[in-house]
């Protein structure tokens, strides 16, 4: 029997923000078994930790879809901290905690329940012209300056005119997941301004992984936040990206833009059970 925790990332209320399971003892399950589960779950991710690989780290984390494996992802791994934490199985060393993935060492900034992970560094890549008059076409909508942003999962990051359009919107899900696959990418994350305020309002869809919206997504707000920095559309340190009301949720992020990109936010679990494999 393993321990698995439900958890809500992004959100201090149960059932607001993005759901994550959490094995917290993977030793011993093989590929396939986690797939398995993963798909089991039917959430967006589903996460096995294991022991460290490296001295330098607290824990090994796998991430999964209903698809396959990922390379990194936000929530579930802020999800997956505080699972850890609140179990008491990892203590953070001054206030950090060091998850180790397939893209790499993740610190992780963990102030009682506020979770904030460093962004890797990224790229912002070119996008051209003929791919941007596609995606609006899928969209049914026009982008200001989309562009591919790599964080280990690899977002087309884009401007939505208003808040009212980016909500109204209903892509094509079939013609996106193909457009997905043919650039090789993880899936698209579109925002729009709040008048007056530093705020923004998020979307991401990735349905070539397995998910149509995802409700709060950690890793597509973080290459959100190094395209908003390229493109110098932040005009503060740090901003609140709200994000999942279109699919009954409400996460709260908290960005911060200075040397390194920080996006962090709070967590909840929901349940805890025995997994019987």
């Amino acid at each position: 029997m393993r321990s698995i925790k439900f958890v809500d990332a992004f959100s201090s209320e149960p059932f607001k923000g993005n759901p994550v399971a959490v094995v917290l003892d993977a030793q011993g399950l093989n590929d396939d078994q986690m797939k398995t589960i993963a798909r089991w779950t039917n959430l967006s991710e589903t996460t096995f930790v294991l022991p460290p690989k490296d001295p330098n780290a607290d824990y090994t984390l796998r991430i999964f879809t209903p698809k396959g494996e990922l390379p990194f992802a936000g929530h579930p791994t802020l999800g997956s901290a505080h699972a850890l934490v609140e179990s008491g199985l990892v203590k953070p060393k001054n206030g950090i905690l060091v998850q180790q993935c397939a893209q790499g060492f993740v610190p992780i900034k963990v102030e009682d329940n506020l979770f904030t992970l460093e962004m890797p560094e990224a790229k912002v890549k070119e996008f051209s012209q003929e791919d941007t008059t596609t995606l609006e076409s899928i969209l049914n909508c026009q982008l200001i300056a989309p562009a591919p942003v790599d964080v280990g999962p690899i977002f087309v990051i884009g401007q939505v005119k208003n808040v009212e359009k980016l909500l109204q919107l209903e892509p094509d899900l079939s013609r996106l997941a193909e457009f997905e696959r043919k650039l090789k990418i993880t899936g698209i994350t579109l925002f729009a301004n709040y008048p007056d305020s530093a705020d923004i309002e998020v979307r991401t869809f990735a349905p070539s992984c397995g998910v149509p919206e995802d409700p709060v997504c950690g890793s597509g707000n973080g290459a959100l936040a190094v395209y908003r920095k390229f493109r110098g559309l932040s005009e503060t340190s740090s901003y609140v990206a709200k994000q999942g009301r279109k699919v009954g949720r409400d996460g709260r992020l908290h960005i911060n833009v200075d040397s390194v990109i920080g996006v962090g936010g709070e967590c909840v679990t929901c349940l805890k059970g025995e997994l019987n494999v």
